[in-house]
């Protein structure tokens, strides 16, 4: 079998993560796997796992991109690949012009995977033109019922999203290093009982009802401190502002540390008594919900999207009703005090479980 991913650049983040993940898991399984996109950082662990990368620029938006469309499908013909799997709106409607003009008897089996919850447009109806659609939660799969119902629903495909068990092991505790090392850089956190929301700095994470929450526990907890991990956004800086005048405002600046954009995250989790995800708009998935609780830290999360979906299959107790901070508070107050809620080893949402998936549907596209 030989497979061809496409998507606009490998820089990092969890499509192109998954993307190298599918990439390596075809050619450790004897099929040939081709990866189309501009280039980045992950390029040379494409190529050091086995894969072919072809640098092609699809992915910017603007109508001279339509330019590669003749070359993309004499790509294509040239390649005679059994499965084209495309990942990213603009790179799609490049493929999806290039693959339409060839015959149907010859051109490879289509896959699109709806990664997110799009907006919903004739631009992002491309996404559910595959032959075979996968959704990565059950969220996305209503989302295209709901909003393309021309997609027929026998081409949709619920494979979920999956964590690797080995990358973030249950019970894991970060060296005795790593921790000297953290509490040097961030002394106010040594010995306090951390509360953690990760997430980059943008007004849909829910930052400023992490700080409501902290702002009510924080005269009853001597020993509780908010940890929130991620970076400013370079196009929102004023929002990040906003934020630190906020906790000011609130007088929690020995209470609430803004570590940045960190590379350790699965340390960070595991010295977390409990890890947030207050996101205001439902998300598609929820990969870091899934890594914290692989690793056995209770999460609380507001209850929509796959974060919802995710914690109702994996930790109900932590599931809380959206913006409603009578709610947060009170299962915070109970955790912190009680610690009754304890997180079971986890099963499902596996990589290995989401690569079997999407191996078997190309196969089945192919047979």
């Amino acid at each position: 079998m030989k497979v061809v991913q496409v998507l606009p650049a490998l820089n990092g983040g969890g499509v192109e993560k998954g993307t190298l993940e599918v990439a390596k898991y075809l050619v450790d399984h004897g099929h040939e796997s081709i990866v189309v996109s501009a280039g980045g950082g992950m390029v040379q662990q494409l190529e050091d796992e086995g894969s072919r990368h072809i640098q092609w620029d699809l992915g910017k938006k603007s109508l001279l991109t339509f330019r590669h469309i003749w070359a993309f499908r004499k790509f294509l013909k040239d390649e005679q690949p059994d499965i084209l799997h495309l990942r990213s709106r603009m790179p799609a409607w490049v493929a999806w012009f290039a693959w339409n003009g060839l015959p149907k008897t010859t051109r490879p089996k289509l896959v699109t995977t709806v990664h997110g919850l799009y907006s919903v447009s004739k631009y992002s109806q491309i996404m559910c033109r595959g032959e075979a659609v996968i959704a990565v939660s059950e969220t996305v799969r209503d989302y295209i019922l709901k909003n393309y119902p021309e997609t027929p629903e026998s081409n949709i495909h619920l494979i979920y999203r999956g964590v690797e068990p080995a990358e973030w092991p249950y019970g894991y505790q970060a060296s005795p290093e790593w921790k000297q090392a953290f509490f040097t850089e961030f002394p106010q956190l040594e010995g306090k009982r951390l509360l953690c929301l990760p997430g980059r700095l943008t007004r849909l994470k829910g930052h400023n009802d992490f700080l409501d929450l902290i702002s009510s526990l924080a005269s009853d907890y001597e020993d509780i401190h908010a940890i929130i991990v991620g970076g400013e956004d370079p196009k929102r800086k004023e929002y990040a502002q906003e934020l630190y005048q906020r906790v000011k405002d609130l007088g929690l600046e020995q209470r609430v540390t803004f570590t940045g954009a960190r590379r350790d995250i699965r340390e960070i989790f595991s010295i977390s008594e409990i890890v947030y995800s207050l996101s205001t708009k439902p998300e598609s998935f929820g990969r870091t919900v899934l890594e914290a609780l692989s690793l056995g830290r209770p999460v609380f999360g507001y209850d929509h999207g796959g974060v919802g979906e995710i914690l109702a299959a994996t930790f109900n107790a932590g599931r809380v009703t959206v913006s409603e901070s009578s709610d947060l508070i009170t299962k915070t107050r109970t955790q912190l005090k009680d610690r009754v809620n304890a997180v079971k080893e986890q099963a499902g949402f596996t990589k290995q479980a989401m690569l079997e998936a999407t191996h078997a549907l190309y196969k089945s596209l192919i047979e």
